[in-house]
Order: structure tokens, then sequence, then C-alpha cells
């Protein structure tokens, strides 16, 4: 969802992050399931355990993130690169809160939920305004990162969640969080809700769909999966993530010199 048609022909500045078109929302649900299986392979397939490939993902979101940071400008592969390492790192501390922790999916929903709509309020408060397209100096784009990363996070839980305790399983989840963006797109379309809240709904709901398709591909045939190879899986994902990026132009996203409100 762009949010475009809601700003003034002002000057405009670039944005360090990619214009949300379809593509966008493309790249980041294969971000997102390459998230789970990438996840899955570290800490089950490779037996890293949840403590040890929650820390290699986020010593790597570190890495990535102060990169994208430094960067002058906006970088297609840095930027997705950043977004699979927030995705992987969201994968495996959600599953070691929820299930290392013992705190359960219920619990780590809400506590995730509570801490970015914190992180969102702060960003608000102190810029006034959390559009995406307003991320081009380090200050916006830590608000932008911590709360991609706890976004990330609490779709993992939303998607064990509801496949678990909500009983649906990895397919009908999948199809449950993929009828919430429909309902997203037709509000975006023919309402007058802030496309920037939508844009972060959207953006929360298409983590648990990447989650759930993850998780119906890889586990296994007894607990409602396809048993697929993890490592298999990951691996041709990330080569069509890749193939999107060079046959699928983008570009930043640009704003105007001031944002006013939510959008």
């Amino acid at each position: 969802m762009n949010d475009s048609r809601f700003t003034a022909p002002t000057q405009q500045q670039a944005s360090k992050v990619p214009e949300v078109t379809l593509v966008f929302w493309i790249i980041k649900i294969l971000a997102t399931t390459l998230g789970e299986t990438g996840g899955d392979t570290v800490t089950m397939t490779l037996n890293w355990g949840y403590l040890a490939g929650t820390a290699l993902f986020l010593v790597a979101l570190i890495a990535l993130v102060v990169a994208q940071i430094l960067a002058k400008k906006f970088h297609p592969v840095l930027y997705w690169a950043t977004i699979v390492a927030s995705t992987t790192f969201g994968t495996t501390m959600a599953d070691f809160a929820d299930r290392s922790l013992g705190i359960g999916y219920t619990g780590g929903a809400t506590f995730l939920l509570t801490a970015l709509i914190v992180t969102l309020g702060l960003w608000y408060w102190a810029q006034g305004t959390i559009s995406v397209n307003t991320v081009n100096t380090p200050k916006v784009e830590a608000f932008y990162w911590a709360a991609i990363t706890l976004s990330q996070t609490l779709g993992t839980a939303l998607g064990d969640w509801m496949a678990d305790t909500g009983g649906f399983g990895f397919g009908g989840g999948a199809l449950v969080f993929a009828a919430g963006l429909a309902v997203v797109l037709a509000l975006y379309r023919w309402s007058s809700v802030s496309p920037v809240l939508l844009f972060w709904v959207a953006f929360i709901l298409t983590r648990p769909l990447g989650a759930t398709v993850g998780d119906l591909l890889d586990k296994p045939v007894a607990d409602g999966g396809l048993a697929l190879s993890r490592p298999i899986a990951s691996a041709v994902i990330a080569f069509v993530i890749v193939l999107c990026l060079l046959v699928l132009p983008q570009r930043a996203g640009r704003h105007p010199g001031r944002s006013q409100g939510l959008a």
C-alpha cells in the first residue's frame, strides 16, 4: 500500500526504504516465509537450539541494521537482507520465548503487541508521524527497525497461536491471515482509514501468513505439515527473492520535507 495519494505535491526527499507497491508485498511475504524455514533450519535441522539461533540472527540483524543506517541511500539488497534477518530473528526469538521460557503463545503475543504499540507510540511522539516514507535519518531508522523487528516477532507468535492454540492448523491459519490482508486491502481501496495505520496492520499480518506457510512446508505430516526439507525450501525461497530483486525494479519511497499526523 502506497500512501502517496495522501501527500501534497511538495518538495520530496528520498527515503531509505522501498516504495510500498505490490512488488514490496510480494517480496515481504517471501521474506517472512524464508524467515520461518530458515530459522527452523538453524534451530531444528542443524540442532543449534532456540537460544543459540536467536543469538546468531541477532548479531546478523544488528550488523545489517548498522549498515543500513550508515548507507547514504536506498539499496534493495541491503534492505531486504535486513528484513530477512529481522524475520529469522523474530522466528527464533518468538520460539525461544514461547517454548524455552514457557510463557506460551498467548503470553508472548500479548507482550510483543504491547512492546510494538509502545515503540510506535514513541516514534509518533518524537516525529509526529509513523509513516515509512519518512525513514531517512538515523533516529527515524532506529524507530523503524525496532518496530519492524517487533512486528516480525509478534507475527511469528500470532502464527503459532493461530495454528496451535486457535486450532486452525497451518493451512487454516494461513487462510485466516490471507483473509485479514484482503480486508486491509479493501479498507485501503474503499475507506478513509489512515493508509499508514493500514500499512502497519498489513506488515504485521504478512508475518504470520509467511510463518504458517513456512510451517506448512516443513513441519512433519503428523503435525499437519508437508515435511519438505527445511534447507531446500529455504534455498528455493531465497532464490525466488533474489530473482525478484533482479527482475522487479524497486525505487526508494519519497516523502514531503515535513509530514503531519499519521499520514
